[in-house]
């Protein structure tokens, strides 16, 4: 394609220019902010100054430092991406739009997950091709990771990651427009860490204004960390680097030393008096609170904010069945995973295995898994929301299960992914090491899930009634006959 032929958009920081093609026009790596570097890294989000000329935004961004990331058998390449792709100027965001003219179209804004210490914008999973067909535009948000966006140090913002993603939202209000969006009809959405990170917004103040609806997929409206929680990690931290807990010692090291320093903050026991672990030990990181978000929505926009939220019927399986250890587990180890996540772990696995009898020790493992990181979460955000919106809760469950890895992985963490995104049918999803495994996709699901998606962040409603807690019900995406 000619350099004539690629459409250049103007916005209030300068123009950029991006490709055109038969979904649309795509713009990669525009930035939002300013490039967090030394002690920046550490502080809140500075609007970008802009620049003059036309910028190129026909190639992917930068990414947030972060660590490789191995799931065993299970080929997650598409879900992380590259990892670190070394540059500073990686606060940016790729959108993806039906072009340019004509009416202003609903806006559906997506924070990535990986555990809030890995992921960006290049995975291939977040192709937003579809949602262009489809008449909304897609902005994928870059968010800073790890160390510099969510350990809580004395002397800097907590949760810069999320403080991020509220820039993010400020920079697409002010901005979108020119992108053919309307910015008074955005959609944030997320799954996994970028799920709860769009569950804690719903209870910020900050938020207020800055989007409509909101798309929680398998996050947790109870996975915050307490500042008693945070600080344990913040000294873990500390010590690995030989320095004091502080904003100003931690800005003179490089990114490098973070994430060398990442396996010795594995395995913290972060239970205390007043709370277990929300994360299981998977991850150092998480949003900081004093208050779990489904308990101070009221805070935040949540009252006059749609809510699609749901989970997947068997998370727990992709932390358990790529590494093998779905049949190696024993029921010493059914207890040590509940005895992180709660209070009274033999009650909780004798509940478990009382509502699935014949389940192996694996299968009660990843049980207990997925309710601890996403379930119980998600239900607690499911009640509150429908209780303080008055009937602007949509729930579901995501149950197709993936025949990859033998047929074990089954309705695991992600598998709803590739059927949000409409890309169910691509080949690098597919095969024993791939996220959906070698059977075909079930006929019509994708169109299905997508097609909710998208008629949700057009008009609030995806296509099924709203969530009563006077007979809850969540409406059944795949798993059963006919898909």
């Amino acid at each position: 394609m000619s350099q004539q032929a690629d459409p250049i958009v103007g916005t209030p920081a300068g123009a950029v220019r991006g490709v055109r093609d038969r979904f649309g026009e795509l713009y990669r790596a525009v930035p939002y902010a300013t490039a967090p570097t030394g002690a920046g890294r550490f502080a809140p989000p500075v609007p970008h100054p802009g620049w003059s000329g036309v910028r190129d935004a026909t190639a992917p961004s930068p990414t947030a430092p972060q660590p490789a990331r191995d799931f065993g058998r299970l080929d997650m390449t598409p879900y992380f991406g590259p990892g670190w792709v070394r540059g500073e100027e990686y606060l940016t965001v790729d959108v993806r739009t039906p072009g340019t003219g004509g009416r202003k179209r609903p806006v559906m804004v997506f924070v990535h997950g990986g555990g809030f210490v890995t992921g960006s914008t290049r995975a291939a999973l977040y192709d937003g091709r579809a949602f262009a067909r489809d008449g909304v535009v897609l902005v994928t948000v870059n968010y800073r990771l790890g160390v510099p966006g969510f350990l809580d140090l004395a002397g800097a913002p907590a949760n810069r990651g999320l403080l991020d993603v509220v820039a993010a939202l400020g920079w697409v209000r002010d901005t979108i427009a020119a992108f053919g969006g309307d910015p008074g009809n955005v959609t944030l959405s997320g799954q996994s860490a970028g799920a709860t990170i769009t569950g804690a917004l719903l209870a910020t103040p900050e938020a207020k204004g800055l989007f409509r609806r909101a798309i929680v997929q398998s996050g947790s409206g109870t996975g915050a960390f307490t500042p008693e929680q945070a600080r344990r990690v913040a000294a873990a931290a500390a010590r690995a680097l030989g320095v004091r807990p502080t904003a100003e010692a931690f800005a003179e090291i490089p990114d490098e030393r973070f994430l060398g320093i990442l396996p010795a903050l594995a395995g913290i026991d972060l239970r205390t008096a007043t709370a277990t672990d929300p994360l299981a030990g998977l991850s150092p990181f998480a949003p900081v609170l004093p208050v779990q978000p489904a308990d101070a929505l009221a805070e935040g926009p949540a009252g006059e904010v749609d809510l699609l939220i749901g989970t997947t019927t068997e998370e727990g399986h992709l932390y358990l069945v790529p590494q093998g250890k779905l049949e190696s587990t024993v029921d010493d180890d059914v207890l040590a995973v509940a005895a992180k996540v709660h209070a009274d772990p033999a009650a909780v696995v004798a509940a478990h295995r009382a509502a699935r009898p014949g389940a192996t020790p694996g299968e009660l493992r990843s049980a207990v898994l997925g309710e601890a990181l996403f379930g119980a979460g998600t239900a607690r955000m499911i009640e509150a929301h429908a209780r303080l919106s008055g009937g602007r809760t949509y729930a579901y469950s995501f149950g197709h299960r993936s025949t990859a890895l033998a047929g074990r992985l089954g309705a695991a963490h992600t598998v709803e992914l590739p059927f949000v995104f409409d890309i169910a049918d691509e080949p690098w999803l597919h095969g024993d090491a791939g996220l959906l495994g070698p059977d075909p996709a079930p006929a019509g699901l994708a169109v299905r899930v997508h097609g909710a998606w998208v008629a949700f962040a057009t008009h609030g409603d995806p296509g099924w009634a709203a969530y009563d807690p006077q007979r809850p019900r969540r409406e059944v995406l795949g798993g059963f006959a006919g898909e």
